[in-house]
């Protein structure tokens, strides 16, 4: 580190480390349990309280091994050394074996600041490699932990710091409330769009559920022609090295438009394969895919080519926009998803797809329909965008800080401000 003006000191000097209980069949089935966090609940300067698991713990534990607010906490296994500060949220919490509960020996240490040295020690300096015992799984014992050398600037620097740092984590935060709220919006004005349209009509009973009783119910394979695309092989560089043909793979399909590809195949790739150029402006669905991307859909923003487990979408006419099918997609996703067959691995094919119904209005109502929602994913993309240059800025000066390069003093904090608006 560059910090010449901070002494060091091992973490045992400054911070008691208390050990966790270890979980046992009895323990989990005794009643009278108490909430535990376990490493899954642990994460860089954030605790996780969506699912918190319970066991027994005896009057003399409780004495020991609850927390308190201001704790500590650092993983002995998994991601080694990832810290957070327990603020309190849950009146009676206790904390198992995997997790180190540091609490400070007097009023000079602040605990966050010291979470934040742990990340960037950890995840950008590099230079706690090692610091796990070497077992089959990895961890951080407590005497390797009480061992790692720290440093102490005086308890104001530490203040300063670790304010600054976490005025930042909050305004993350603030951002990723922002994008579940317009989410949410964005699902709920979907449902009223496609059920109600716009004009408050009477609805009607289809295959799909209630949509507006003057829409029109079509297969898409009545006005779109559907392809899928192709992969070069793998083994033959002449098909991949020095390409200029993007290429797109389902997992880039992602509700977004297309603009940039991971990877790029070459003339020859594209002729001898089953790939083909595809025209900007089509929709992308991705066929085959683990997890959430099946089901998925995008646009392409560039013309492009695409693999075999893509369904290439392009009009035949103009009764239904695309950019209109691209919303309606989204909002059908999960059904889209049950149509899948197959064994442990359940895909959509070609066939699937040209056959999902499609509820459609006349044109206008499609226009005014893509309008407010393109509206809304505007806004979403903007609170995106926010959330990361926040997180490039909190990587930038959680290093500069912990390395001295630069001072706390030197901070013009007022650009954050106005991004949190």
């Amino acid at each position: 580190m560059n910090n010449t003006n901070w002494i060091q000191r091992p973490i045992g000097e400054l911070f008691k480390i208390g050990a966790g209980k270890t979980m046992s069949v009895g323990a989990r089935n005794t009643e009278g349990k108490t909430k535990f966090l376990r490493t899954a609940n642990v994460f860089w300067d954030e605790i996780d309280l969506s699912t918190i698991d319970e066991m027994y713990l005896s009057p003399d534990e409780l004495r020991t091994k609850l927390l308190r607010y201001g704790d500590l906490l650092v993983c002995e296994g998994g991601d080694i050394g990832r810290s957070a500060i327990w603020e309190g949220q849950i009146p009676e919490m206790s904390f198992q074996n995997h997790l180190h509960r540091l609490r400070p020996k007097d009023k000079n240490i602040n605990p966050r600041f010291y979470v934040y040295f742990l990340q960037c020690a950890f995840t950008q300096l590099g230079i706690f490699e090692g610091a796990g015992n070497k077992t089959t799984i990895p961890n951080l014992s407590r005497n390797r932990l009480a061992d790692l050398l720290v440093p102490q600037p005086t308890i104001e620097e530490q203040n300063i710091i670790a304010d600054a740092l976490l005025f930042i984590r909050i305004s993350i935060r603030i951002q990723e409330r922002c994008i579940g709220i317009v989410e949410e919006l964005k699902r709920a004005a979907m449902r009223e769009l496609f059920t109600r349209g716009l004009h408050g009509e009477a609805q009607k009973e289809t295959e799909i559920g209630l949509v507006p009783e003057s829409w029109e119910i079509c297969r898409l394979g009545d006005h779109f022609e559907l392809s899928s695309g192709g992969t070069p092989s793998r083994h033959n560089s002449e098909y991949w090295d020095s390409g200029t043909i993007p290429w797109v793979k389902t997992t880039e399909i992602d509700y977004k438009l297309i603009i940039t590809t991971e990877e790029c195949i070459t003339q020859k790739g594209l002729s001898e394969s089953a790939a083909k150029i595809l025209p900007a402006g089509t929709l992308l669905m991705a066929m085959y895919g683990q997890g959430i991307t099946r089901g998925k859909v995008a646009i392409l923003g560039i013309n492009a080519a695409c693999n075999q487990a893509c369904a290439a979408i392009i009009a035949r006419d103009d009764i239904i926009f695309n950019q209109y099918l691209y919303h309606f997609f989204s909002y059908q996703y999960e059904q889209i998803r049950k149509l899948a067959h197959g064994g442990q691995q359940q895909n959509l094919n070609l066939e699937i797809v040209r056959s999902l119904a499609v509820a459609f209005p006349p044109t206008t109502e499609q226009r005014e329909i893509v309008e407010i929602l393109d509206a809304i994913d505007r806004k979403i993309e903007l609170h995106k965008k926010k959330k990361a240059l926040l997180e490039e800025l909190f990587k930038s000066l959680l290093h500069k800080l912990m390395t001295g390069e630069i001072r706390v003093a030197d901070l013009e904090l007022s650009a954050i401000r106005e991004t949190e608006d």
